[in-house]
């Protein structure tokens, strides 16, 4: 799918606590809360996302155009090559930091990120579902053998030596461990060692399946909590838009913190715009 072109950002309010009250009175009247969060969350930390304001328009690759063509997974890989280090390079931010401070003093039951950069894990969170998958792991469509991105990067650097050092100079960098990178055509890819089959990360690419069982398992968090947080996510697609509609349903309070509009808008208890990290931070403070 093509993301949406920039938008214009509303402007940070000037008094965090006057404006975060209500989003603390609804979650302090919760026992638990489950928190949803989206590429908004880790801009902080310097990873570029597809919709947030100001951000260039994107045009990722899609599920069907990774199958189609040994030229398009070229293509794929090659973008990775340059860009998968990227991810790994990241640290948490605050906003990272204080989801699994909540975690921890038990005032977040759960995050279900869309995210596939382990931020969350790496600043502590503990059960934490990734709907679409994970940056440092890849599969084999054929015979499911999974392999981490690191050994695949080896074999990707044997058969393209010096590649990366001719490129990562000229590239910018794009969301999901992807860069934008045009000519890839001399980038070699190997086939899966055990059986010959197609190698693809383990991610969900635009237009894919989020696996049922991650699904049911966010579900599960949802259902368990008394609220949901919706942080840093536009809900562009159904994959994170279906447990805002879930907890709704539920007859659950929605608070969705995000820079700009969402399409969970309309279902939301209280929608706030602001920066997730001063929110997050804010928060666990007071609760």
């Amino acid at each position: 799918m093509v993301a949406p072109g920039a938008e214009t950002a509303t402007p940070e309010p000037a008094d965090v606590p006057a404006t975060l009250a209500p989003v603390v009175e609804i979650l302090s009247a919760a026992t638990t809360t489950a928190a949803l969060t989206g590429a908004g969350i880790s801009t902080d930390s310097g990873v570029p996302d597809y919709r947030s304001p100001g951000s260039p328009p994107r045009r990722p690759m899609t599920h069907q155009e990774f199958l189609a063509s040994d030229a398009q997974r070229r293509h794929y890989w090659a973008r990775n090559h340059l860009g998968w280090r990227f991810l790994r390079a990241a640290l948490p931010n605050a906003g990272h930091r204080a989801l699994a401070r909540l975690e921890h003093t038990g005032v977040v039951n759960g995050v279900v990120t869309q995210n596939v950069d382990l931020l969350h894990l790496r600043a502590g969170s503990h059960n934490v579902i990734h709907l679409h998958g994970r940056y440092d792991r890849v599969v084999c469509l054929q015979c499911g053998t999974v392999i981490s991105r690191e050994t695949y990067d080896a074999v990707l650097t044997a058969l393209n030596p010096g590649w990366r050092e001719r490129h990562i100079d000229d590239v910018e960098l794009a969301p999901d461990a992807d860069a934008a990178l045009e000519s890839t055509a001399d980038f070699r890819i190997a086939p899966c060692a055990r059986c010959g089959g197609v190698l693809t990360p383990d991610v969900v690419f635009f237009g894919g399946t989020t696996p049922r069982a991650r699904v049911e398992a966010a579900r599960a968090i949802v259902a368990e909590a008394e609220a949901l947080l919706v942080v840093g996510s536009s809900l562009a697609v159904m994959s994170g838009l279906r447990f805002v509609r879930q907890a709704a349903k539920e007859g659950k309070p929605v608070v969705i913190i995000n820079r700009g509009p969402t399409r969970g808008d309309a279902l939301a208890t209280l929608k706030v715009e602001m920066s997730t990290t001063r929110a997050l931070t804010h928060l666990t403070e007071v609760l």
